[in-house]
C-alpha cells in the first residue's frame, strides 16, 4: 500500500484537486493519499520550498511525495521521479526539488510524457501514479525512464551575512499570519556566536530576545521564536503578525528597479544585528 502525500498550488476553486484524487484512486484503491497543502501561492517557490520541506521530513522512508507546482514555469519535456534518503518525489522539472532538499538528489529519472498528449495537471498524475505503481511493483526508478537527465536548478533562498549581522527574507505566512523567515537556529546561533542581538523589522520594531512559546509575550505583544520546523518566526501573541506589523511575503520575482517593488522588499526582510 503506498502512502501518498499531495501538495499543490491548485486551490480548492473548482474541481481538480478531488479529480487527481480520483484519478490516483482510480489507479489503485489502495493508495494512501494524505493532504498536504492546496494553497500554495502560484509561481512562489522559497513558500513552496519551505512547506514541502517541512513536511517530507516527517513521513517514514518509502512515502511518494506528489508535488503538483509550478508544473508549467516551462513547457514540460518530461516529469522527474527524485529518491533521496529512502523518500521519493514527484515533481515537474522546475528546479523546486534541489531547493527543497537543499543538496543535489541522490537519485533522478526522467519520467516520459506520452507522445502527443495535452499536457495538463491530469496527465501528469497519471505518468506519476504508474510511477509509483512501478515501485511498488518493485521495479528499479531507472527502469522507469532517463537515468542521465540534466535537471533544473534553484538554490536554496538563504540569508544574507555579515560580520555583525544577517538579514532574512519573510518566506511564509501561517493561518494565524505568523511571519516564518529564511533563517534556521542552526544558522542563527552559528552566525550570533554567542553575542546578544536585535531583530530589527520595518523602522522601529525591535526584538532582543527568542521565546519558548507564544505565551512568554503578554497578550498583544510580538515576540520571536523558532517553529516545529526550525526557523525564524515573528508572532504578537494572540494576535496576526503580518497585518499589524505590516510584514509581507517574499516576492521572489522582485525587480530592483521598480519603485513599488522595493518598496514592498522593505516590508518582506528581517534583520539582525549582532553586538
Amino acid at each position: 500500500m503506498a502512502l501518498i502525500t499531495l501538495t499543490s498550488d491548485i486551490g480548492h476553486q473548482d474541481y481538480l484537486v478531488g479529480a487527481v484524487k480520483g484519478q490516483l484512486l482510480g489507479m489503485d484503491q489502495g493508495f494512501q493519499l494524505v493532504d498536504v497543502t492546496h494553497a500554495l501561492s502560484p509561481f512562489n517557490y522559497p513558500q513552496a520550498a519551505y512547506v514541502c520541506r517541512g513536511a517530507f521530513k516527517q513521513f517514514p522512508p518509502g512515502t511518494f511525495h506528489l508535488i503538483l507546482v509550478n508544473l508549467f514555469d516551462e513547457k514540460p519535456e518530461h516529469l522527474l521521479l527524485v529518491r533521496h534518503h529512502g523518500h521519493y518525489f514527484l515533481i515537474a522539472d522546475n528546479g523546486l526539488i534541489t531547493m527543497i532538499l537543499e543538496e543535489v538528489p541522490e537519485l533522478v529519472v526522467a519520467l516520459p510524457l506520452p507522445r502527443g498528449a495535452l499536457r495538463n495537471t491530469l496527465l501528469f498524475t497519471q505518468v506519476f501514479g504508474r510511477a509509483i505503481q512501478g515501485i511498488q511493483k518493485g521495479r528499479r526508478p531507472e527502469e522507469l525512464g532517463d537515468a542521465g537527465v540534466s535537471i533544473h536548478v534553484k538554490n536554496p533562498l538563504r540569508p544574507q551575512l555579515g560580520n555583525n549581522w544577517m538579514e532574512g527574507q519573510v518566506i511564509f505566512i501561517d493561518h494565524f499570519e505568523n511571519v516564518i523567515v529564511n533563517i534556521s537556529r542552526e544558522e542563527f546561533e552559528e552566525q550570533r556566536k554567542g553575542r546578544s542581538f536585535k531583530i530589527v523589522f520595518k523602522r522601529d520594531e525591535v526584538i532582543d530576545k527568542i521565546s519558548e512559546t507564544y505565551a512568554d509575550a503578554g497578550e498583544g505583544e510580538k515576540l520571536a521564536l523558532f517553529n516545529a520546523a526550525g526557523y525564524l518566526e515573528i508572532a504578537i501573541n494572540k494576535g496576526n503578525a503580518a497585518g499589524l506589523l505590516g510584514l509581507q511575503g517574499f516576492a521572489e520575482k522582485s525587480n530592483p528597479g521598480n519603485t513599488y517593488l522595493a518598496n514592498r522588499l522593505f516590508y518582506q526582510t528581517v534583520r539582525i544585528y549582532f553586538e
